[in-house]
């Protein structure tokens, strides 16, 4: 096996760890919308993490080029809405389908950015098992939460694009270190006001545990990942989240899918499992090749 594809499989097991994260953190934030409510879910999770990566990381900025530093505030800034709009998705049409939508984002990366044509037929089998997974011709899913479900597609396609770059640029976490904190003050101006007021510590510590789910642990997952993988096979790899958040939305929160959305996880899978095969990166920056700079400490 080359060093290649071994890092591309490396990648990809780094992503599917990140998937089921983000999963289980969009399901236990489901599970405490009475409590807190999207937007509690959204700020809380969001100002935890960017807590916790200035204290265990501790983010240089003024070390880095400026273009760097600008690229690392762009990614803070589209994580911030990334969250926001898929809590408020979730809580409109069940987490499946608002991962299968959310999906559309990567796919659309996977496409754009494919240099073997041939590899396209994996983002091309994905969106069938999307299409499948949704079943759009139905007229059942609520409006409003499949436009929150889009609008988190975008910005995931865009966040795709700026974890490579910034995981290219920038040793070790400090790209997340940085960026993180800009998602919490994003997060603070668009919900804090509606937010803090109600606050209370035993939700503050809910929150703590939903933002080492997410997006703590994943994200910093999928900037390793995206240093060993192509975005265009990252992104078609992407389509095993909706199938994860099917499954963990029928076994922890009833949400039972049709027979046509099964059909859909296996074409995802496949989709999947084509697009690790594919996956390897051939222009991976050498100071990039290390996992960690050893000057920092890893949460």
């Amino acid at each position: 096996m080359t060093d290649a594809r071994a890092a591309a499989r490396t990648g990809a097991l780094m992503a599917l760890a990140s998937m089921f994260c983000v999963q289980l953190g969009v399901v236990a934030a489901f599970s405490v919308f009475d409590r807190i409510g999207p937007d509690g879910a959204a700020w809380l999770r969001l100002s935890w993490a960017g807590l916790i990566f200035v204290v265990l990381v501790r983010p240089r900025p003024l070390q880095l080029p400026r273009r760097d530093l600008v690229a690392c505030l762009a990614l803070g800034v589209v994580t911030a809405f990334i969250t926001i709009l898929f809590m408020f998705a979730v809580e409109r049409i069940p987490v499946g389908t608002a991962s299968a939508l959310e999906f559309l984002g990567p796919l659309g990366v996977a496409v754009l950015r494919s240099r073997n044509r041939r590899a396209v037929i994996w983002p091309v089998l994905a969106l069938v098992g999307v299409l499948l997974l949704t079943e759009p011709w139905r007229s059942t899913v609520d409006p409003v939460g499949v436009a929150y479900a889009l609008g988190a597609a975008a910005c995931w396609a865009l966040y795709i694009l700026l974890t490579q770059r910034v995981g290219d640029a920038v040793s070790g976490l400090q790209g997340l270190a940085i960026s993180m904190p800009v998602a919490a003050i994003v997060a603070t101006v668009v919900l804090g006001g509606s937010v803090i007021p109600d606050l209370t510590w035993t939700n503050a510590l809910i929150g703590l545990g939903l933002a080492v789910l997410l997006p703590v642990v994943p994200f910093a997952l999928e900037m390793l990942a995206l240093r060993r993988m192509t975005t265009a096979s990252f992104g078609t790899l992407m389509a095993l989240e909706p199938a994860m958040a099917l499954v963990l939305g029928l076994v922890i929160l009833s949400q039972q899918p049709g027979a046509l959305p099964v059909v859909g996880i296996l074409f995802v899978v496949a989709a999947g499992i084509g697009a690790e095969r594919t996956g390897a990166r051939d222009d991976r920056p050498p100071e990039q090749t290390r996992d960690i700079d050893p000057g920092y400490v890893v949460p």
